[in-house]
């Protein structure tokens, strides 16, 4: 499948409020309530798959292969989480977004040594990282997958 000529730029935003069901401990990755990591990178991944969604042909799907992100801050039940996303790399089918995490802050909620702790806007940058994804046909990828495998002694 040739990739649909997607123009990097392209945005997304994701905002979602922290319940009781998104954090570390609902989750399991940890035993405090706050907003669980794999719960931030599940609002970068649909930030990432929305920015591109309105540009892809009928048919056409992608799916993530490669993360790398920093969660850098706590956010409690209650906090309200911004996750902007914007397709930056294209190469073939191989898809790189980069996302910020934000939640409201004060203005000046930067300390002294933590120029990246807040944006000019007052909220603060909990988490930022990339995503790859990769374009593909959708029906011949779930084909694929239940397909029996035969095992052959």
């Amino acid at each position: 499948m040739s990739g649909p000529g997607l123009p990097t730029g392209l945005r997304a935003t994701v905002r979602a409020v922290v319940g009781q069901d998104d954090t570390a401990l609902a989750l399991g990755s940890g035993d405090v309530p706050v907003l669980g990591t794999p719960r931030l990178l599940a609002l970068a991944e649909a930030a990432s798959v929305a920015a591109i969604a309105p540009q892809l042909a009928g048919g056409q799907t992608t799916v993530g292969t490669a993360v790398y992100f920093e969660h850098r801050k706590p956010s409690p039940v209650g906090a309200a989480v911004t996750v902007d996303a914007e397709l930056t790399e294209v190469d073939g089918r191989r898809l790189v977004f980069m996302f910020t995490a934000r939640q409201p802050g004060l203005p000046g909620a930067a300390r002294p040594g933590q120029a990246d702790a807040a944006d000019g806007d007052g909220d603060e940058v909990i988490g930022a990282g990339t995503i790859e994804r990769v374009l593909l046909d959708r029906d011949r990828f779930v084909a694929r997958i239940q397909t029996p495998v035969v095992e052959r002694g």
